[in-house]
């Protein structure tokens, strides 16, 4: 008779054995290759239980957006591998396993989530595999930069790149910013910078410390802070620093806009890359960094053309045109100030921003596009109408023997309207949605 003791003792390393099996298996399984994995119902809880972070693709077979991403992520893969702190691109089938799909919320196709110690964050970023590597690195990326040189200054600009907003405090305590910085580390970089030499303060262009400085180099953009450093002031300054001066409105920027709370002084211009466009943006950043507590933009007839018939922008209208959106249904139009003329126009900004703010406005709401598609019908109808009358005529009066052809009504082109923009503000850029 085998003693019980010695039957616990085998049970317990087969046991043990079995699970050292296993977790070499999972292991192997779920090997950082620089390969993407693609995972169903079965692993993937496990996966992201194993990987730190986590970038996935929920994709469809049959969407070809997912299929020109596919290429992308492969490129991508082998590069966010071998970081310091690697990054593993996963791929699943949510249109196959729909529990997946149902669980994270996948209401279109390709949608994009990184997955940070378990917990799903949206990717509204860039998709290009180079692009989609320096955009992702951001998120192992330290949440303050300790930057002891100028060439340790340098070289984290350069890393950083031009995606995001760059908060570097010079002279400033990381403890100071540290909690800000695990709050809008998505939004932005941060970094302190603890020694530098006279000639980094003549390039910044900062005159005391401690200062905070913010670059936005895709808009060539600087500004600086020099206090109070309190909590409160400090997350103002950096909130609204977050966005440019004047923000170009096109379908990728007003994702940007999705968490900003503050009115938007939109300003219609026929072509955005004219030279009186121009200007007059100049004339739209002086008045930005006067007003900050409202966003300003701008966007070109030409550009989008649907959006700006939203707001009752027509081909015979004069532009620019400027309105105050509260990037929902809402805008308001100020009276007898929301035309600017080509002459002085810095004058015409601050007398639109007055009457504003002294409440001297026409509140109206947007275009629909429910409303356009009735509109559009009621249009067909009435002219289908219209050459039912004129064949009944022409037969009474036998002027012809023939029925004459209907005209056909062609339906105005509509791109990505102003409805799926705010969708987009809401939900981020599900470019195939789920029937």
């Amino acid at each position: 008779m085998v003693p019980f003791r010695s039957i616990s003792i085998f049970t317990f390393g087969f046991l043990l054995l079995f699970r050292c099996s296993s977790s070499s298996a999972e292991q192997q399984q779920f090997a950082i290759d620089g390969k993407v994995l693609e995972l169903d119902e079965s692993n993937f809880e496990a996966a992201i239980s194993t990987f730190d972070y986590m970038f996935v693709d929920f994709y469809a077979p049959w969407c070809g957006h997912c299929k020109r991403l596919s290429p992308e992520l492969d490129k991508a893969s082998a590069n966010l591998a071998v970081l310091k702190q690697p990054i593993v691109i996963a791929k699943v089938d949510a249109d196959k396993y729909s529990r997946l799909a149902s669980k994270y919320e996948i209401d279109g196709f390709p949608t994009l989530k990184i997955f940070m110690h378990g917990v799903p964050t949206d990717y509204y970023g860039p998709r290009k595999a180079d692009l989609l590597v320096r955009f992702l690195k951001k998120f192992v990326a330290p949440d303050v930069s300790v930057l002891n040189s100028d060439s340790a200054i340098s070289e984290f600009i350069e890393e950083a790149g031009k995606n995001f907003p760059i908060f570097i405090g010079f002279g400033l305590n990381e403890s100071v910013i540290s909690h800000l910085a695990v709050k809008y580390k998505k939004s932005a970089w941060f970094s302190v910078a603890k020694d530098f030499s006279d000639t980094t303060i003549e390039f910044y262009d900062f005159d005391k410390v401690p200062a905070l400085v913010t670059l936005h180099l895709s808009y060539n953009e600087q500004s600086i802070f020099y206090g109070p450093f309190e909590e409160k002031f400090l997350e103002d300054y950096i909130k609204q620093s977050l966005l440019p001066l004047v923000l170009p409105i096109n379908q990728d920027t007003l994702k940007s806009l999705k968490d900003d709370k503050r009115k938007i002084v939109l300003t219609i211009v026929e072509d955005e890359d004219d030279e009186r466009s121009k200007r007059l943006v100049k004339l739209l950043k002086a008045a930005a960094s006067a007003n900050r507590d409202l966003v300003f933009a701008f966007v070109g007839f030409k550009q989008w053309q649907d959006f700006a018939e939203s707001f009752e922008v027509s081909k015979k209208i004069k532009l620019p045109k400027m309105i105050v959106w509260d990037g929902d249904v809402e805008y308001f139009s100020v009276i007898g100030s929301d035309s600017v003329e080509d002459e002085d126009q810095g004058s015409q900004i601050t007398r639109f921003l007055k009457g504003y703010r002294d409440g001297s406005v026409i509140q109206k709401h947007i275009i629909s596009d429910d409303y356009k598609a009735f509109r559009n019908s009621m249009f067909l109808i009435g002219a289908l109408i219209l050459v039912l009358v004129v064949i009944l005529v022409a037969m009474m009066m036998q002027a012809v023997k023939e029925e004459p052809s209907r005209e056909q009504v062609d339906h105005p082109g509509s791109s990505t309207s102003l409805s799926e923009a705010r969708e987009a503000l809401r939900s981020g850029d599900k470019e195939e949605k789920i029937d």
